[in-house]
């Protein structure tokens, strides 16, 4: 939604949708996954994350059926429509990409780091998707709606496919059988529907040693153990959703890019994004120190003056550039942070 904010800025041009839709998404997003958080013991990580990724398609159908069933038109009750579709999105985050998390959390870093940069591939290949279905459409009547609908319609048949892969193929991976029975096998009973899935009815296969808690961690001392990851990734995201995107949108006024302009801006912060997340690949330039991460998060929001002064004063090729560092040093730290705090498990990664 953040790639097509300049056709929401065309349609609803008084409502400020990036800074709006921002804020509709968080409160709905936080609140769930501490909820989750909360009951995450009790809760069937399978049905949870195929909610969570059932509600991503539901939700960009009913953006794409909102769109043809008004027309494009504007007006305050469709966009109250978009803002309840958003919240449900943030719903939906919490549900799938908490549940991922945690799913991954019984494994090994490597496997969060993958799967924190396949995040960061999907901001990049909805940014490359987004850029070619507005240039298809650029000289065509209501070109610009036209290109949402097929960017819509194409990302709502990539999230169904997403449903079956989590469904039928993901639970079936040699390597996710071995790690969902190895925290079974530990008492996790989160896993077992998803051992079902699979076809495994037990841990037996390496070993049921299911009354076994030696290692694992009650959630308020996982908490406690990772409290100061926890503020990183707070100060991480203040100030990344404090530009990206409704500043991006609102505040760095038009250059020769024209209605191109905030596009690429968000293309850029996202490819180098993606970049940023396997840069924690080279061990020697991984940030692992508490208070080396905090350091280098905190002297982050520098960054705030910075974009002020270039919005005001500099020109597009310095504002894309100080972009690109923005989303440089998001993914940088994000996996830094993922990767390097403790685990509640006992889990080592195998060949």
């Amino acid at each position: 939604m953040l790639t097509i904010g300049d056709y929401y800025y065309e349609v609803f041009p008084k409502y400020h949708p990036s800074r709006v839709l921002t804020l509709v998404y968080e409160p709905f997003a936080i609140g769930t996954m501490a909820i989750l958080a909360y009951k995450d013991e009790k809760l069937n990580t399978r049905n949870r994350n195929l909610v969570g990724y059932i509600l991503y398609f539901l939700g960009t159908l009913a953006l794409l059926l909102l769109d043809l069933g008004t027309s494009g038109k504007g007006g305050l009750e469709n966009y109250i429509g978009i803002c309840v579709i958003v919240a449900s999105f943030g719903v939906g985050d919490a549900y799938a990409q908490g549940g991922m998390v945690g799913d991954l959390s019984f494994m090994c870093p490597e496997f969060m780091q993958s799967y924190i940069a396949g995040s960061g591939a999907s901001g990049a290949l909805t940014s490359v998707l987004r850029l070619v279905t507005k240039a298809a459409f650029e000289h065509s009547s209501n070109g610009l709606r036209k290109g949402v609908i097929l960017f819509l319609a194409i990302s709502a048949f990539i999230e169904f496919l997403c449903i079956i892969l989590y469904a039928i193929v993901f639970p079936k991976f040699p390597i996710v059988k071995y790690y969902r029975s190895k925290a079974a096998s530990e008492g996790s009973k989160t896993v077992l529907a998803d051992l079902a899935a699979a076809g495994i009815t037990t841990p037996t296969e390496i070993g049921d040693d299911a009354n076994n808690q030696v290692g694992r961690l009650s959630q308020k001392e996982l908490f406690i153990k990772n409290i100061d990851y926890v503020l990183h990734l707070y100060l991480i995201y203040v100030l990344t959703l404090s530009i990206f995107p409704g500043f991006l949108y609102e505040n760095t006024g038009t250059h020769n890019l024209g209605s191109w302009y905030a596009v690429v801006l968000i293309a850029m912060y996202n490819v180098l994004d993606l970049v940023a997340r396997y840069i924690p690949l080279i061990k020697k330039i991984e940030l692992k120190s508490r208070k080396g991460l905090m350091v280098a998060i905190l002297s982050r929001f520098l960054l705030i003056p910075c974009f002020y002064f270039t919005a005001k004063y500099g020109n597009q090729g310095w504002m894309i550039m100080l972009v690109s560092f923005l989303g440089l040093t998001n993914g940088y730290f994000t996996v830094c942070v993922f990767t390097a705090a403790p685990k509640g498990t006992r889990g080592k990664c195998v060949g």
